[in-house]
């Protein structure tokens, strides 16, 4: 039951336990012939968090015939994207003669969603959110090896953590 389980979430290939909206909040600035820009960005931008289940192997389960617990070791999460809503992005300027004249607009505009993406994902490795979505993973990774134990009749207590912990 259990390497059946396992060969099932190996071919998910990838859960995504808990997904996280964050806003990012970005300004650029750039003085040039004596003239200066500078552009805000508020962004708003989702990551996913998952878990590369086709990096589970045998080895990563270990059964305690005594106990009846099956322990899970369990790879990293990894996060995806972020994915910008940008339809709910706005945008402030100041210094129109300057953006006008040259191409400090596409410079300021590139530096704004290179720094947008950075800090959607700084917010996402906090301490909080990542504490949810290991949470989310070990319980639904936990669920999907106790069901099945269960739906045969076999009383098991099911753990899993990471291998970082």
């Amino acid at each position: 039951v259990v390497a059946v389980s396992l060969r099932g979430l190996q071919e998910q290939q990838r859960l995504v336990p808990f997904t996280a909206r964050y806003v990012a909040v970005v300004t650029s600035a750039e003085t040039k012939l004596g003239l200066s820009a500078q552009k805000t960005l508020i962004l708003p931008g989702t990551v996913r968090y998952e878990l590369d289940l086709g990096l589970l192997s045998a080895q990563d389960l270990n059964w305690d015939a005594a106990s009846q617990t099956l322990s899970i070791t369990l790879p990293p999460l990894e996060l995806a994207g972020p994915e910008f809503a940008l339809e709910d992005a706005r945008e402030y300027s100041d210094g129109e003669i300057l953006l006008t004249l040259t191409d400090a607009e596409s410079r300021l505009d590139a530096a704004n969603g290179a720094a947008a993406k950075a800090q959607l994902l700084k917010q996402a490795r906090e301490p909080v959110p990542m504490k949810l979505a290991r949470d989310a993973a070990i319980k639904a990774v936990e669920n999907a090896f106790a069901l099945p134990l269960e739906a045969v009749g076999v009383d098991a207590k099911v753990t899993a953590q990471f291998e970082e912990d």
